[in-house]
C-alpha cells in the first residue's frame, strides 16, 4: 500500500538521524573538554560523587599548604631560639669565669657582668622582634593565657598544647595522690652523743665526703658538720626533735624524687654502735632514695619527676612545678583555668578538633625564662643582671648558675618540642595528605574524566551512523515519488 500524506519511513529515518547527531555532539563535547561528565544529565549519581571528591581535593590541597606553612613558622621560631641558646651558653662561660675569684679581679667580674647584661638584653630583644609574616613568635602572643593559679601550690605552669574544641576555656584540676619525698636515713642516739670515735662517709647526688668524729661528740655538732658540706654532698641533717638532742637525727637528700639518694656508712673498725634506719624503728639500711610526686591532672595520671609533674595528651599538654608544701601533702588539691591563647594549626581538610593541633610557644623574654626557686623565692634570668639579686657583682655566682641552667633547659626543651612537632606531626601529616590527595584525585578522574580511546571509537561510530542516516532519509523521501508512476498509466 502506498501513501503520500504520511511518510513513516522518512519519520523513522529522521528520528534515528537526530539521535546519531545528538550522540556525535556528546562525543565531540567530551573530546573537547576531556570530561565524561559535563552536566548533570550525563551521569547524575557520578556528578554527585565527583563534586564531593572535588570538595575533598580542595580541602586536602589547602591542608597540605597549611602544614607546609606551619612547618615554615616552626622552623623560623626554632632558628630564633637557636640564637637565644647561643647567648645563654655565652653567659654560662662568663658566670664560670667570674666564680674563679682567686684568679679574676673585681674589674674583670664587672666586665663580665656588662657582657651578661648585654646578652640578656639581646635575648629580650629577640623575644620582642621574632616574627613571621607579621605574626609575633616569641613575645608570648602564641602562649596560653591562664587564670586562678595559686602560686603557693603551683610555683610554675607551662602549657604546651590545648584542644579547646567547643569550650570557651579549659579547667585544670591537680590532685596529689603520692607525696614527694627526699632520701632519708635515721640515726638514734639515746645519750645525744657519739659513744665512741667514728669515721662516716656521707654520700649524695652532689658528691661524697668523709668525716671523723671523736667519742662524746654531740649530735648537734655532727649535724652542723654535715650541713657545712651539704653543697658538696647534697645531704642535710636535722634533729628528730629540735628541743631534744636524744631524739636522734635524720640525714636527708637536699632534693626530692627518685633520682635523689642519701648514703651514710661507717668506715674502719671503730663506731660499731652506729647504724642507720629508714625510719625510727624501721629497717636498718645504709642507703635510701627519694620518691617522685604522683598527681592526677583532670583525671589522668601525670608523670612525676621530683616535685614536677607533666602530662602530654591530645587534649592537654602541660608541665607543672609544684611547691614543696603542695608536693609533699597527700591529697592536696589545686586548680586553675586555661582561658585562651596558643597557636592553632589546621592540619586536615575538615574544620574539627581532631584535625587541629594547638601549640603554645611561651615568651623567652629574660623575665619569663629560668624560673628557679631559691630560698623561698622564685627568680628568672633577669635576676642576674646588674643591680638584681643574683648578679655577679653581688657574689651570687652559684644562684646565677642555677637560674641559667634552668633557662638553658627551658630553651632546649622548647626547641626539642617544636622540632618533634615539625618532624613527627607536620611533615608526616603533609606526606599522608599527599597520598590521600593522589588517591582521591585518581578516583575523581575515573568518575569524571573522559576515556579518549573509547570516545574516539564512539565518535567514529556516530559519524558512520550519521552518514548512513542521511542516506536513508534521502531514500525515504524519494520513495513517495513512486506514486506518480501510477498516475502516468
Amino acid at each position: 500500500m502506498s501513501r503520500i500524506n504520511t511518510n513513516v519511513s522518512s519519520l523513522i529515518a529522521q528520528n534515528k538521524l537526530a539521535r546519531s547527531n545528538e550522540n556525535m555532539a556528546v562525543r565531540l563535547q567530551r573530546l573537547s573538554t576531556g570530561l565524561r561528565i559535563n552536566r548533570g544529565a550525563d551521569d547524575p549519581a557520578g556528578l554527585i560523587v565527583s563534586e564531593r571528591l572535588r570538595s575533598e581535593l580542595k580541602g586536602l590541597t589547602q591542608a597540605i599548604d597549611n602544614s607546609e606553612r606551619a612547618s615554615s613558622v616552626i622552623s623560623t621560631t626554632e632558628g630564633y631560639l637557636a640564637e637565644v641558646a647561643d647567648l645563654l651558653n655565652s653567659i654560662s662561660s662568663l658566670i664560670v669565669n667570674s666564680a674563679n675569684t682567686g684568679g679574676v679581679s673585681e674589674e674583670e667580674i664587672a666586665a663580665n657582668q656588662l657582657q651578661i647584661d648585654s646578652a640578656i638584653e639581646s635575648i629580650t630583644r629577640i623575644s620582642n622582634t621574632a616574627s613571621f609574616a607579621g605574626l609575633q613568635l616569641l613575645n608570648g602572643s602564641l602562649s596560653y593565657v591562664t587564670s586562678g593559679i595559686a602560686t603557693s601550690a603551683l610555683a610554675g605552669v607551662t602549657v604546651h598544647g590545648v584542644q579547646f574544641g567547643t569550650n570557651s576555656n579549659i579547667p585544670v584540676a591537680v590532685e596529689v595522690i603520692q607525696s614527694a619525698q627526699t632520701g632519708q636515713l635515721f640515726f638514734s642516739a639515746p645519750t645525744g652523743t657519739l659513744v665512741s670515735a667514728i669515721t662516716l662517709e656521707i654520700a649524695g647526688n652532689a658528691g661524697v665526703q668523709t668525716m671523723s668524729f671523736v667519742s662524746g661528740t654531740a649530735l648537734s655538732a655532727v649535724l652542723a658538720a654535715v650541713n657545712t658540706v651539704r653543697d658538696t654532698t647534697g645531704i642535710s641533717a636535722s634533729l628528730r626533735n629540735s628541743a631534744d638532742p636524744t631524739s636522734g637525727m635524720f640525714f636527708n637528700s637536699v632534693t626530692y624524687g627518685s633520682n635523689s639518694f642519701v648514703g651514710v656508712r661507717r668506715l674502719g673498725d671503730t663506731g660499731a654502735f652506729f647504724e642507720t634506719f629508714l625510719a625510727p624503728g624501721g629497717v636498718a639500711t645504709q642507703r635510701d632514695t627519694g620518691r617522685d610526686v604522683g598527681a592526677v591532672i583532670n583525671g589522668a595520671l601525670a608523670t612525676g619527676n621530683g616535685t614536677k609533674v607533666s602530662i602530654n595528651t591530645p587534649a592537654l599538654a602541660v608541665d607543672l612545678d609544684l611547691s614543696i608544701d603542695f608536693a609533699t601533702t597527700l591529697n592536696a588539691l589545686s586548680d586553675f583555668t586555661i582561658v585562651t591563647g596558643g597557636a592553632t594549626f589546621q592540619l586536615g581538610p575538615s574544620i574539627n578538633t581532631t584535625q587541629q593541633v594547638g601549640v603554645g610557644i611561651q615568651s623567652v623574654a629574660a623575665s619569663r625564662i629560668g624560673g628557679t626557686s631559691i630560698s623561698d623565692g622564685r627568680f628568672f634570668l633577669d635576676s642576674i643582671k646588674s643591680g638584681q639579686p643574683n648578679s655577679l657583682l653581688a657574689g651570687r655566682t652559684r644562684e646565677a648558675s642555677a637560674v641559667l641552667a634552668s633557662a638553658i633547659t627551658e630553651i632546649a626543651s622548647l626547641r626539642g618540642r617544636l622540632g618533634a612537632f615539625e618532624r613527627n606531626t607536620l611533615q608526616t601529616n603533609a606526606r599522608s595528605l599527599q597520598i590521600g590527595l593522589e588517591n582521591i584525585m585518581s578516583s575523581e578522574s575515573k568518575i569524571r574524566d573522559a576515556d579518549f580511546a573509547q570516545e574516539t571509537a564512539l565518535l567514529s561510530r556516530s559519524q558512520i551512523l550519521q552518514q548512513a542516516g542521511t542516506s536513508v532519509l534521502a531514500t525515504a523521501n524519494a520513495s513517495a515519488q513512486g506514486v506518480l508512476r501510477l498516475l502516468q498509466q
